[in-house]
């Protein structure tokens, strides 16, 4: 009779995350250079390895694998703020200021300056910020959408909805 075949089957997940825990950290925090940011992407690793925990069929990829996990997040971060810091910088106008600039100079009575104030700051955050990104800052809504982490039409209905919101409070 043969010996049975011996399984290299990883740990069970809470040992696994135990053993790699403080390297995974360490890894993240030296590619981020931002502790925020890596407190975040290690919570978003480790979460993601648990959801695919059980497609892991050997204890020897267990390392690299995770490894990986983090090295994506960490480039797709990276990347993502690369294209906010690109579309926001792309005219060299600020959103919010040209939206404050705009509020605080003298268009027609102090109390129609002050009322317009009061009701972009009711709206919504991604609503008003997706408006002052189109209406103040120029962008288009592609552009918004990167910003703001959103399709670009779904970007279209915040400023649709935001505009929609401050003609009824008129």
């Amino acid at each position: 009779m043969a010996a049975p075949e011996k399984l290299d089957l990883p740990p069970p997940f809470e040992d696994a995350m135990r053993s790699l825990e403080r390297e995974i950290m360490r890894f993240i925090l030296r590619l981020t250079r931002d502790r925020e940011d890596s407190l975040d992407l290690f919570q978003e690793t480790w979460l993601r390895a648990y959801r695919a925990y059980p497609s892991l069929r050997s204890k020897s990829g267990l390392r690299p694998w995770v490894f990986s996990i983090a090295g994506n997040l960490c480039r797709n971060r990276a990347r993502d703020r690369r294209r906010r810091e690109r579309v926001i910088a792309n005219d060299g106008r600020d959103p919010e200021f040209e939206a404050a600039r705009f509020l605080h100079a003298d268009h027609g009575s102090h109390d129609g300056v002050i009322s317009l104030r009061r009701a972009l700051a009711a709206l919504p955050g991604k609503q008003g910020r997706a408006l002052i990104m189109r209406k103040f800052g120029g962008m288009e809504y592609a552009e918004i959408a990167v910003a703001l982490e959103c399709s670009p039409e779904s970007a279209r209905a915040s400023v649709y909805q935001a505009l929609k919101k401050l003609k009824a409070s008129q």
